[in-house]
């Protein structure tokens, strides 16, 4: 797959590259913050500790993170050729973009294509409800982020992760457990930031490159946890063989749904 295509649409190795520089400016930013709170806690360990629950926390998490990686564009829709970009223009969405698309029940008549609807609500029978985890509801423009199937089951795992944290004090016994929540906790994180992307062709390689940090991200938490192993962190080896077996699952099926949205791609651009 080539980085530039004449009719503009950058492929995921262009986005990966721009969102690299974003990550590396931004990372300074974070540096600030941290040596100016002056804890040299993990911040989702700060965030755990000042939440109501391990959801609240990890829903936390991932909007500073997708607020400290947003990548930016110029004001002009019509001519925004991301090579040249000035640095002071970064944009933080708000809130209401993390979710991307529209809750059905808040559009109003004129707001929806009614065979659109009729499209995508027709293969949902009764008994079929699981449908509406599929991808092909995902990313229709009545689908949110909590329809992703591979998002809801990493998210899942984040809650567990931090759940273990807390009740194993897991904080102050290794410094590579540590980084082994945080590997998880990104995974929900840059998956996050390619759906908020979405999947229109001019934007669906950004997506892409933050599916494939999130496959990154699987695999270094696979290797954070095979290194704690035997560290005496976990009660019971069925604990440890748990986790193993939920983040092997979730790797390898983040690592279709990356493929699927590498097919889409290839689809698109034919």
């Amino acid at each position: 797959m080539e980085s530039n295509h004449d009719n503009g649409i950058w492929d995921e190795h262009k986005w990966e590259s721009h969102i690299n520089e974003i990550e590396q400016k931004n990372n300074q930013w974070r540096v600030f913050l941290e040596n100016t709170i002056g804890d040299d806690n993990p911040r989702w360990y700060r965030i755990l500790k000042q939440s109501d629950s391990e959801q609240d926390a990890l829903d936390t998490y991932i909007e500073e993170e997708l607020l400290f990686d947003e990548a930016y564009f110029p004001d002009d829709d019509d001519d925004w050729d991301l090579d040249d970009e000035d640095d002071d223009d970064i944009l933080f969405e708000d809130d209401e973009d993390f979710e991307n698309y529209s809750d059905i029940d808040d559009l109003d008549d004129d707001d929806y294509d009614d065979d659109l609807l009729d499209e995508t609500m027709g293969f949902i029978e009764e008994g079929e409800e699981w449908k509406l985890l599929s991808l092909d509801f995902a990313t229709t423009n009545y689908g949110t982020i909590e329809n992703l199937n591979i998002y809801v089951q990493a998210h899942e795992l984040g809650i567990l992760v931090l759940k273990m944290a807390e009740e194993y004090n897991a904080l102050h016994l290794n410094t590579m457990y540590n980084q082994f929540v945080s590997n998880v906790l990104q995974i929900s994180t840059k998956i996050a930031a390619g759906y908020s992307l979405g999947f229109e062709i001019d934007m669906l390689g950004g997506n892409i490159a933050y599916n494939k940090k999130a496959l990154d991200a699987a695999n270094s938490a696979l290797t954070s946890l095979q290194s704690i192993k035997n560290k005496a962190i976990f009660p019971d080896m069925e604990s440890y063989f748990l986790l193993h077996r939920n983040l092997s699952k979730l790797r390898n099926e983040t690592g279709v749904y990356l493929q699927e949205l590498r097919q889409r791609f290839r689809e698109e651009m034919e």
